[in-house]
C-alpha cells in the first residue's frame, strides 16, 4: 500500500468543492473523495456536533452509530480534546464504541470552523495500525483546507 499524494488530493478537493455553496453537498463530496482515494478503509464519515453529542453526517461504508456522546469512544475523545486520535488497535482503546466489528484501527480528526468545533472526520480500517504519521499529517492538512472553505459561514451542515 502506498501513501496517497495528500497535496494532490487537497488540490483536487479544492477544485471540486470551491464553486459549490451548499455545505451539505460539500461535506458529502469531501467524504466521497477521501473514501475513494484512501486504500484499506472500510468506513469514512463526518460526525456533526449537536449539543453535547456527535450526530452521524455524510459517510461511506456500512450503517454506523448515529449518536456519540462527547468524551466517549475515539470520536468523542477527539471532539472533547480537540486533538487528532490515531489508534493502531481500536480493541485496545479504553471505551471504544463498536459500530463496525470489522474496524481494527481508526483516525479521527476534529473539524474546526473559525476555531470552534463543529464535528469530526472519522476514518476506520479493517487492518491493524493502518494509519501512519504521514497519513495523520496529510488528513489533518486536508481537513484544514476543507474547513478554510467554510470560514465565515454560519452553518457547517
Amino acid at each position: 500500500m502506498t501513501d496517497p499524494d495528500y497535496r494532490l488530493l487537497t488540490s483536487q478537493m479544492l477544485a471540486v468543492l470551491s464553486d459549490e455553496s451548499d455545505n451539505l453537498a460539500n461535506a458529502s463530496m469531501f467524504v466521497a473523495l477521501l473514501y475513494a482515494a484512501l486504500e484499506d478503509v472500510n468506513w469514512l464519515g463526518i460526525y456533526v456536533l449537536r449539543g453535547n453529542e456527535l450526530v452521524l453526517g455524510p459517510f461511506q461504508g456500512k450503517p454506523a452509530c448515529v449518536r456519540i456522546p462527547l468524551g466517549q469512544g475515539v470520536c468523542g475523545r477527539a471532539a472533547a480534546t480537540l486533538e487528532t486520535q490515531r489508534v493502531p488497535d481500536v480493541h485496545a482503546f479504553p471505551g471504544h464504541i463498536v459500530c463496525d466489528e470489522a474496524s481494527r484501527s481508526e483516525l479521527v480528526v476534529p473539524l474546526l470552523f473559525d476555531r470552534e468545533l463543529v464535528g469530526v472526520l472519522d476514518i476506520d480500517s479493517p487492518s491493524l495500525n493502518r494509519f501512519s504519521a504521514v497519513d495523520q499529517a496529510g488528513i489533518e492538512s486536508l481537513v484544514a483546507a476543507y474547513c478554510d472553505l467554510h470560514a465565515g459561514k454560519t452553518q457547517f451542515i
